[in-house]
C-alpha cells in the first residue's frame, strides 16, 4: 500500500529533513495539523483546545508548534 508520507528511512539517521516537515505553503490550518503538530491524538477535546489556539494564534500557532 502507497502511502503519501515520506520514507524517513532513505534519509542520514533515519532523520527527515526539515525542509520536508515544513511543507505547508498557505494559510489554511486546520485543528487536526495543530493536534498532530502538538504530538496528540485527535479527539473532541484536543480538537476544541486546538481551535481556541487557531483563534488565537491564526496560522503562527502551527509553525509555533514545528521544529
Amino acid at each position: 500500500m502507497s502511502t503519501s508520507q515520506p520514507d524517513a528511512s532513505r534519509w542520514a539517521g533515519g532523520r527527515t529533513p526539515d525542509s520536508v516537515l515544513h511543507a505547508r505553503t498557505g494559510t489554511d490550518v486546520s485543528p487536526e495539523d495543530i493536534v498532530l503538530a502538538a504530538g496528540r491524538d485527535i479527539t473532541p477535546r484536543n480538537l476544541e483546545w486546538a481551535k481556541r489556539k487557531i483563534e488565537t494564534e491564526g496560522p503562527a500557532a502551527l509553525d509555533k508548534l514545528l521544529p
